[in-house]
């Protein structure tokens, strides 16, 4: 995906944030600082983490400048409703500084903070992978919790299948049980021709 406008990408990533907003509005009050192993983010650590790296990584960066990523702790926003009130305003800011990019800044090549040069608008594409990844991680520790989450397009597995076609399987693809196996050039031998195999020997 090439972003040649930033009204355009801002447009895209508002869609995006929509979705990751509806995940984290089920992650359960008493459950926010939740982690499935000793070490590993909480569900709290996560949304900070997207807040955080969205505004003061991505979005410095995409003015050239470097990055402040500050960490995910507690010290950022401790307690659900500071939680999400941090999650929304890191967001609000990064869109105000995304929404003034002109084409030429988004042209402009960036340093990552792991000292990579790239161009702002390639940063900012890996920046929606990033919160993809993470909301992966959100939606998979409520699944752990048995929190009903919602369907990312609106539509369960079992609902894409009952609203699809049926699938021909003969014609869509070949079982390998039923693929015979290629013989190797040159090696050929009938089960029977051991005794034409050369004496090891001579």
């Amino acid at each position: 995906m090439d972003i040649q406008s930033a009204e355009a990408f801002v447009a895209y990533f508002e869609r995006i944030r929509k979705r990751t907003d509806r995940v984290v509005a089920c992650v359960p009050r008493e459950q926010i600082e939740w982690t499935h192993r000793a070490g590993a983010f909480t569900l709290a650590d996560l949304i900070r983490h997207i807040g955080a790296t969205e505004r003061y990584m991505f979005a410095e960066n995409a003015q050239c400048k470097p990055s402040r990523y500050p960490g995910h702790g507690r010290e950022l926003a401790d307690g659900y409703d500071a939680v999400m009130e941090f999650f929304v305003r890191m967001h609000e800011e990064s869109v105000a500084i995304f929404a003034s990019l002109t084409h030429a800044d988004l042209t402009k090549r960036c340093e990552t903070p792991g000292g990579v040069s790239i161009l702002v608008w390639k940063w900012l594409r890996a920046m929606v992978e990033h919160e993809v990844h993470h909301r992966g991680q959100i939606y998979l520790m409520l699944g752990i919790l048995g929190v009903e989450t919602p369907p990312l397009y609106g539509l369960t597995s079992e609902q894409v299948r009952e609203n699809s076609e049926p699938l021909n399987r003969q014609s869509a693809f070949v079982s390998p049980q039923n693929t015979p196996a290629k013989k190797p050039r040159g090696t050929h031998r009938h089960p029977s021709d051991s005794s034409r195999r050369p004496d090891p020997g001579r």
